[in-house]
């Protein structure tokens, strides 16, 4: 006998979604909740150029409203959870206090107001690192592991998040450290380096692993898990030279951002 749609809806994976803006792209998609493995597909948009409120803003609500209509194609109720969207930079109770990599008009915007009025639907937002290392904490590279974790995403910037026995530290923003005569080491060790100067990868990995060994000796860490752009590439520079806390991939790669603000915006 077929099931009628309350049934077959019970039945359904929980599809909540997430959004992550970062400086070069904004990417999104409609994930499962219990394991994070995508519903929908990965969605991606350029980051518009300046990074203004308004034009991100803008982005934000059509991607959501794109990723609805394949949720309902699929038979999903593509309106159910609030939304959980990753920007760059220091956010409290959402409202943005910090810009990386974005417009510096974003500094005291409330941005889950304008988010919500794009979208339709409540929206939490949070730092696109604490995103991920919620992610790679509850569901990915250090599931069920205890003590500290520290995640650094490297991308266009240098993201880190740090979880603790299971509870996030929010806005654990380290990626902006003046180290060896550089007054921000996000423009010597990012991601983007390697496209900006035109180095190796090894010569990046080199500068990266220098970062990691400082964030080591300042906080002891049990663990580093990298996320950002660069992960997919971790076989090829992986283990870091003087690092003594084991270094992992996050298992969510460039996707944890996405994974981790969909769980935070619709907790169990």
């Amino acid at each position: 006998m077929p099931l009628n749609r309350e049934a077959r809806l019970a039945h359904m994976q929980r599809a909540v979604i997430g959004i992550d803006v970062g400086g070069t792209g904004i990417k999104g998609a409609a994930v499962e909740f219990e394991t994070g493995s995508r519903i929908t597909s990965r969605h991606r948009v350029p980051t518009p150029h300046g990074g203004r409120p308004a034009d991100i803003v803008a982005e934000v609500g059509a991607m959501v409203a794109a990723i609805r209509a394949e949720l309902a194609e699929s038979g999903h109720d593509p309106a159910a959870d609030a939304i959980g969207v990753t920007l760059p930079g220091v956010v409290r109770q959402g409202v943005i206090h910090t810009a990386a990599n974005i417009d510096p008009s974003w500094i005291g915007t409330d941005a889950a107001a304008l988010l919500r009025e794009a979208t339709g639907s409540p929206c939490l937002v949070v730092n696109d690192a604490d995103a991920a290392a919620y992610a790679e904490s509850a569901l990915g590279a250090a599931r069920g592991l205890p003590g500290m974790t520290m995640v650094l995403t490297f991308g266009t910037g240098i993201g880190s998040g740090c979880v603790y026995d299971d509870a996030l530290i929010p806005n654990f923003e380290l990626g902006h450290l003046q180290l060896d005569g550089h007054e921000d080491i996000e423009r010597y060790a990012s991601a983007k380096a390697i496209e900006r100067e035109g180095i190796t990868l090894d010569e990046w990995a080199d500068r990266a692993a220098r970062y990691v060994r400082h964030l080591e000796l300042l906080f002891h860490p049990d663990r580093f898990v990298l996320g950002g752009s660069i992960s997919k590439s971790s076989d090829h520079y992986l283990p870091f030279d003087g690092v003594t806390a084991p270094v992992v991939p996050a298992r969510f790669r460039n996707n944890a951002g996405i994974v981790g603000a969909a769980r935070l915006a619709n907790p169990a």
